[in-house]
């Protein structure tokens, strides 16, 4: 557990899951969505007023069907806006409601400078709406996992295991950390992650659940800068089986173009043009809008109309994210969703 207990806070003792607390899907009913507006400059260098405006039209479209509950409105200061990594991870109860766990959060494995602000963000929200917390000295991002809300979690050996996140955990401790905090008794690890993405392989970019047995996953054609990984991730994904012994449906959905950007020599040594991480995958789902990246790919209409498929009776709505995604995150790295 983490030390140095905050006033105001009420800290959780024990097993969530023991306590009968579990991770609901993102298809379950939400009460809020958590936000941060894009506001570090080197985040989106030279393009961090376009950022804003996509975030802007995206944020429109998510009140009409869900609270957003911004951090700075709040007056929860913020270091970056990836609160998807260092917001809460929400559990909830039958009968005791909502409760989150506050892991540690390190930059993606100290990549970036100290994010002080950026690991705070748990506390102050379990202070500012009187929410009980676990807190773990353990470091885990939103971003690297995803569940079914019935037992599995899905998530992936490059970000879990990196040695730059809790290099003195074997797999069996980081198995037990999921197990006891999310309410899951199945773990489905795939090998890794997208070029571009700083966050080691995270989960939303590359594979997500759209309902218990049900995963989309990224699959790319030949010759294509993903293809390898992405093939050793269907691969694991067509054998893998959820917490019943029964295997997935897996579907797979288009990778964009590969898309550059020029980062400045700060940012990235040298500089030059890198691949950013757009993908799809990176979507949220609320109370009955799936919010899905777009980036004037030829593979945008395509994503629509698949999801459109496996969510039926949702609203499908496409977000332009091309400005975004130069922060090498986007619609789902943006957000915290709180279950009702």
């Amino acid at each position: 557990m983490k030390s140095n207990p905050i006033e105001g806070e009420v800290r959780l003792e024990g097993s969530a899951t023991e306590q009968g607390f579990r991770m609901p899907a993102e298809w379950e009913e939400q009460t809020c969505v958590w936000l941060v507006h894009p506001h570090n400059h080197e985040t989106w260098p030279g393009c961090l007023d376009e950022a804003k405006r996509e975030w802007e039209a995206w944020r429109a479209k998510l009140s009409k069907v869900v609270e957003v509950r911004e951090a700075g409105e709040c007056g929860i200061p913020t270091n970056d806006s990836w609160i998807r990594d260092f917001g809460p991870i929400f559990v909830s109860h039958p009968t005791r409601g909502i409760a989150g766990h506050s892991f540690r959060f390190n930059g993606w494995g100290d990549k970036y400078e100290p994010r002080v602000l950026d690991d705070a963000v748990p506390s102050a929200i379990s202070r500012r709406c009187h929410m009980p917390m676990w807190h773990h000295d353990f470091v885990l991002e939103g971003g690297s996992i995803d569940v079914n809300g019935t037992g599995t979690v899905l998530t992936t050996s490059q970000c879990l295991e990196s040695q730059n996140r809790n290099p003195h955990a074997a797999q069996e401790r980081i198995e037990s950390t999921l197990r006891e905090a999310l309410g899951v008794t199945n773990i489905v690890w795939i090998p890794g992650g997208i070029k571009g993405d700083d966050t080691d392989g995270h989960i939303d970019d590359i594979a997500r659940f759209v309902s218990r047995d049900t995963i989309v996953a990224l699959r790319a054609p030949v010759g294509h800068p993903d293809y390898e990984v992405l093939e050793e991730n269907w691969e694991v994904l067509q054998a893998a089986r959820d917490e019943r012994g029964e295997r997935f449906q897996i579907v797979a959905l288009p990778v964009p173009n590969p898309i550059e950007y020029e980062y400045p020599a700060d940012r990235f040594g040298p500089g030059g043009r890198s691949m950013i991480p757009a993908s799809h995958a990176n979507f949220l789902l609320s109370n009955g809008t799936a919010f899905v990246p777009i980036f004037n790919s030829g593979s945008d209409d395509k994503a629509l109309e698949i999801l459109a498929k496996l969510l039926p009776g949702w609203k499908i709505e496409g977000v332009m994210a091309r400005n975004l995604v130069v922060g090498l995150g986007s619609l789902h790295c943006l957000s915290c969703h709180q279950p009702k």
